[in-house]
């Protein structure tokens, strides 16, 4: 079983345009939220140095006073406290991102999709932690071997967060298993359907002009991801895609 990636993207720009409550306002409300932490967790780790201090830190550096220098960089390190904010932060932006994918899941499945999804991560938020931190463990182990095999761990796991979005009852290491088993023979698959939003992440990695390309590459790359995830586990779309637009081949 092969799934046509056109047609995928396609059924995803149908769903985008004729689905209510509208995906693209939730996703301006995402990435206006994303923005805002962006700006929080920059201003959390952000290193204040002033003229005065860089003549100061260059005075030092000429005349080898390596003490002073090293007290001078230790004043403008943030605390412990501040990388522990931001990995707050960091945290609560993936679960608010895991409920942007609840909304689209429940756009997709005619489940009453509401704006209030996009909280709906938090009550998950225990299993959506340490199911990063698993994927994050296991990915590392499989790179120690290589780069191949670390790349191939990564889809591998792919699926397992939709899972656990779309089934909160099942466990954290079987959302895992069950990722593995959907994966198989579609990791290429995969891969090809990332490159092909290669585009569109170079734009939106182009400052401010960014911002504006997100208002769509958001909704769409992850409405498309969604879909993927339905193919993979043989669920019906029941919104957005004209009868006989399946997306198996």
């Amino acid at each position: 079983m092969t799934i046509s990636r056109p047609l995928l993207k396609n059924n995803a720009k149908v769903i985008i345009r004729t689905a209510r409550p509208s995906i693209l306002t939730a996703g301006l409300i995402f990435l206006a939220v994303s923005i805002l932490l962006g700006f929080l967790s920059s201003s959390v780790l952000g290193v204040n140095m002033t003229a005065d201090d860089l003549r100061q830190y260059m005075n030092y550096y000429l005349n080898g006073d390596y003490q002073a220098l090293i007290r001078l960089s230790e004043s403008m390190t943030p605390p412990a406290t501040a990388y522990l904010l931001n990995l707050l932060i960091q945290a609560v932006l993936y679960i608010v991102g895991a409920g942007f994918l609840i909304f689209i899941l429940n756009t997709v499945n005619s489940a009453g999709a509401v704006y209030g999804n996009l909280l709906d991560g938090f009550g998950l938020a225990a299993k959506l932690i340490l199911l990063a931190l698993l994927e994050g463990l296991f990915i590392f182990l499989w790179s120690l071997l290589f780069l191949i095999p670390g790349i191939i761990a990564v889809y591998r796991y792919r699926m397992a967060k939709f899972l656990l979005l779309d089934h909160p009852e099942m466990g954290v290491t079987d959302c895992i298993r069950v990722s593995k088993q959907m994966m198989k023979g579609h990791k290429w698959e995969c891969f090809v359907l990332d490159l092909s939003f290669l585009g569109w992440r170079i734009l939106a990695a182009i400052p401010y002009i960014g911002y504006a390309v997100s208002v769509w590459t958001i909704p769409y790359i992850n409405t498309t991801y969604v879909l993927y995830y339905m193919a993979l586990a043989g669920k019906p779309v029941t919104v957005g895609p004209a009868p006989g637009a399946n997306p198996y081949v």
